[in-house]
């Protein structure tokens, strides 16, 4: 009898956990039910009095016809979006790693005030530079176009993905690189086969930071990109918004959009992350 209460006692907190993470599941997701069942009404249905949770029509084609809505032209806004996010995490991934990888494996005169520097940047949000890199974007004549925001994307990003890269690299010993050296590996081989796998969390952990931060910025693009085909997701999505009247249905829409490839990379990148965790460092 003993047994069976201690049984019945420790169901009893894993049930309240449960319901507690229930609770916390429903409360974060509701803001997103709410959006995605707003992208299927009206907009009479949106702005009702009284407001109805679900719509009196369906109306799904909202997803067709916002493509083709004169205020954007979203086909070349969601290219546009994929181009420089895309673009900047594979920058930020090969210039990011080797930085890295030379902080954490070498010591070097003006190491830490090169890695307080690097975090410094992080001080620098692209809204306060904004103006500044317009004129010189303009100057070199590079402005309006995607390479400007693929290296403005990338260099704000640049300096976390340096600092959690290099984290993991520190925190994988030497003695790992010198036996693979002593095997006959090259240091390109140690680094590819060997090190990489260990350090596999923390490279996941930077593309994951640096591809949502550019698919949701929008300062900058705001300034520097002027021509409505070059403007990404996040500015294309203020043109729905007007001073008398917005398009509520449009606006869920494009936002259930702009959310879905984000899922998409973190679903994919799951797998990834937990091989990660137990890949490589073993023989």
């Amino acid at each position: 009898m003993a047994a069976a209460g201690s049984r019945a006692r420790g169901r009893g907190p894993r049930w309240l956990l449960s319901l507690a993470g229930l609770a916390v599941a429903v409360f974060f997701l509701a803001p997103y039910l709410i959006m995605l069942v707003g992208s299927f009404k009206s907009r009479a249905d949106i702005l009702g009095v009284p407001p109805t949770y679900l719509p009196e029509a369906w109306h799904p084609g909202n997803y067709a016809s916002m493509w083709d809505t004169p205020e954007t032209p979203l086909p070349y806004n969601m290219v546009s979006t994929v181009v420089i996010s895309v673009a900047a995490t594979l920058l930020v991934l090969c210039v990011a790693m080797p930085a890295a990888y030379y902080s954490a494996r070498n010591r070097f005169p003006g190491r830490l005030a090169f890695l307080l520097l690097v975090l410094v940047t992080q001080m620098l949000q692209p809204t306060v530079l904004a103006a500044g890199l317009f004129r010189e974007f303009l100057a070199i004549g590079i402005n309006d176009t995607w390479l400007a925001m693929i290296l403005v994307n990338a260099a704000f990003n640049l300096s976390f993905a340096i600092w959690i890269m290099h984290s993991f690299f520190a925190g994988v010993p030497k003695e790992i690189d010198e036996a693979a050296t002593l095997d006959g590996a090259s240091r390109l081989q140690t680094l590819r086969q060997v090190t990489l796998p260990l350090v596999w969390p923390g490279i996941v952990t930077a593309i994951i930071f640096t591809f949502v931060a550019c698919w949701n910025e929008f300062a900058a693009s705001l300034v520097i990109l002027t021509t409505a085909e070059n403007q990404p997701l996040s500015v294309a999505l203020t043109k729905f918004v007007g001073q008398y009247q917005t398009s509520w249905q449009y606006v869920f829409g494009i936002s259930v959009v702009g959310i879905v490839p984000v899922v998409i990379l973190f679903a994919l990148i799951e797998r990834r992350l937990v091989a990660g965790l137990t890949a490589g460092g073993v023989k």
